[in-house]
């Protein structure tokens, strides 16, 4: 340094040397697997988004009026959409291995439109499917513009570079713990599946590396296709087996493979287009709620879009890119309304849990996935094949993977060997604290028959928690 006598120049401080990848991460986003390998892992993120693809037509298009074949078609056109928006957000939006699926966000918009007086007076069943759904991609289309501007305008940079990597930790929690209501209930409707299943997860990824040690991290990293297949089949035995012949209409819903009907229903091949179900139509009522709906969606994705860059690279995540991808994101919500979809779209919390748990943030593996979801929703024959997967083998699949975001402050280093037990009990204590202490119900009289449990599988519930994380990530800078 200047003054210890001589006159050389002082030596100015060099930044430290950026690394290809933190430890802990086997693959980040430019260092792809082998391709075995990576088609199975994307084949995994496949399965686990197609939970929320799922469950949320069965449970709306028939209040909507359509029966078997048009909720086969929904699933088929969301599928679609979701593989659609995966590759562009992987391409063109914020790069990152983010999976964007149906999003739970946008049902209380969607149940506001199918509960409107304008549809209940049609007669035929179809009919008051079409103009519901008609009714549905106005209101999106609509609501798309929020996030497109937004995003593309900038001005959702100027917000989010306030976030520090410490203030972002509230928001980017509670876009997990905020899905609770997703997890441990709906292991709850089928004890018999839903339970076996968190348990075998839970052994296969979190204690089985412990006591048989493999190089390749093959166990673990792969726990989801191997716990789904076992529990499957074990599920797929009680349904034949006849266990659930003489039980509640409600506890066949959630654990017989059959129950769907999605099989018998589905095309064997179909493309699906916009408009197939004819001219949107516009009500500025609807379109407000669901411009609400899109913000809120917004914010969660915020979150999510952070929890992957933190769980796929060493990089955080500029305001601009951040600010890219949500302008992207609306953009699938804009597709969502051409198509019709009868759900918006938002960054798919759970496969940022399964980044987490896999510690693969590869894109390829996340554009296989977009490879299969638009395969399987073509040929409508096998993708019904794995949507006959019991809702509560999802669920227990949620209580970990949420997890994982949720303790986004415990994962602050990426997950390694060496203090992942210990996040594994923290992720399930506050987990299971929060189902115990805010599980917040209305009395069944005062829902709508929309809105009954054994009529909407996970219950609608009002993402202000999103908005409290934003609020404390705001303070906390």
């Amino acid at each position: 340094m200047a003054g210890g006598g001589g006159g050389g120049k002082a030596e100015e401080p060099q930044p430290h040397p950026p690394k290809e990848q933190l430890p802990g991460v086997s693959f980040c986003i430019t260092s792809p697997p082998p391709w075995p390998e990576a088609i199975l892992l994307g084949f995994q993120h496949y399965i686990v988004m197609l939970g929320t693809t799922v469950i949320i037509p069965t449970a709306l298009v028939p209040q909507m009026g359509g029966g078997n074949e048009e909720k086969a078609k929904v699933i088929q056109t969301l599928l679609f959409v979701a593989g659609l928006n995966t590759f562009t957000q992987t391409l063109f939006g914020s790069r990152l291995p983010a999976v964007i699926g149906g999003s739970y966000t946008f049902v209380a918009a969607t149940i506001s439109i199918i509960l409107a007086g304008r549809f209940s007076d049609d007669g035929d069943p179809i009919q008051k499917f079409k103009k519901t759904m008609r009714a549905i991609q106005g209101a999106m289309i609509v609501a798309s513009t929020l996030q497109i501007v937004l995003g593309f305008s900038g001005l959702w940079r100027n917000v989010t570079r306030f976030l520090s990597p410490l203030s972002a930790v509230p928001l980017v929690s509670l876009a997990g713990f905020g899905l609770y209501e997703l997890g441990f209930p709906g292991v709850a409707k089928c004890v018999e599946i839903g339970l076996p299943q968190l348990i075998i997860l839970i052994l296969v990824s979190q204690y089985v590396p412990h006591v048989i040690h493999s190089g390749k991290n093959i166990i673990d990293r792969f726990a989801v296709i191997f716990t789904v297949v076992i529990v499957w089949i074990y599920a797929h035995l009680l349904t034949v087996g006849g266990a659930y012949n003489g039980a509640a209409p409600k506890t066949q819903a959630s654990c017989r493979t059959d129950r769907a009907g999605l099989i018998d229903a589905a095309p064997w091949i179909r493309i699906p287009y916009p408009f197939q179900w004819g001219a949107p139509t516009f009500d500025a009522g609807e379109a407000f709620a669901m411009m609400v709906t899109s913000f809120v969606a917004l914010v969660e994705s915020t979150g999510a879009f952070i929890a992957v860059s933190r769980f796929a690279s060493a990089t955080p995540l500029p305001a601009s890119i951040l600010s890219r991808g949500v302008g992207w994101q609306g953009i699938g919500i804009l597709l969502s309304g051409l198509f019709g979809t009868v759900n918006g779209s938002s960054v798919s919390v759970e496969n940022a849990g399964l980044l987490a748990l896999t510690r693969v943030g590869s894109r390829r593996v996340v554009q296989i996935s977009a490879g299969f979801m638009i395969f399987f929703s073509i040929l409508g024959k096998f993708g019904a094949v794995f949507a006959s997967i019991p809702a509560p083998i999802f669920a227990a699949l949620y209580c970990l993977f949420f997890a994982y975001v949720g303790m986004y402050l415990r994962n602050n280093k990426p997950p390694n060997r060496l203090f992942e037990l210990q996040i594994h009990f923290h992720q399930f204590k506050f987990m299971i604290s929060s189902v115990s202490f805010c599980n917040c119900r209305f009395r069944r009289s005062e829902l709508p028959s929309v809105l009954q449990p054994e009529q909407l599988p996970n219950k609608v519930h009002i993402r202000i928690l999103n908005f409290y994380g934003l609020f404390c990530a705001t303070v906390l800078q």
